[in-house]
């Protein structure tokens, strides 16, 4: 097990200091559901809900949530983005949506933090666009799938 970076000798937090790693592709995954109910996941599945588009709503979201991730978590490096991508797919079994979201950057550090806050942000918006149907809804199962590039090398998730 690694040591946690975030604490110093002393305990107290601080901001990993990054200065000396060699810029890499790194690439990250993630992803999470939100689980509703039968009738709300029929008006999103046809596209019909009252406030509009709601995956496209929620994709914009994702992807401007993934570049403000820095502001969002005290000790998340500013990541330069090359890329990130919000994807979602209807699981009528559910009923829910499933929302995957991908970040690259040629960088320092990785980008899991930015995947991870992309899919809360856009199963968030989702969930805003909908509650006045359906405030029962649930999100949950968010989790990297995926992490490639940098020092520690690769990650994937079992299953």
């Amino acid at each position: 097990m690694n040591p946690l970076t975030h604490f110093d000798a002393q305990g107290q937090a601080h901001m990993v200091d990054v200065s000396k790693k060699s810029p890499t592709h790194r690439v990250a995954v993630a992803e999470g559901r939100i689980r509703m109910a039968l009738a709300t996941f029929e008006q999103v599945a046809a596209g019909n809900a009252k406030k509009g588009d709601v995956l496209g709503v929620a994709r914009i979201a994702g992807i401007q949530a993934a570049k403000k991730t820095s502001e969002l978590i005290p000790l998340c490096h500013p990541v330069p983005l090359t890329r990130v991508a919000v994807e979602f797919e209807l699981e009528p079994q559910g009923p829910a949506v499933l929302c995957r979201c991908s970040a690259e950057t040629v960088g320092v550090t990785g980008v899991e933090m930015e995947a991870l806050t992309a899919v809360q942000v856009a199963l968030l918006t989702i969930y805003d666009m909908l509650k006045a149907m359906d405030k029962g809804m649930v999100i949950g199962d968010v989790r990297l799938l995926e992490k490639h590039g940098g020092r520690s090398g690769s990650f994937v998730a079992p299953g």
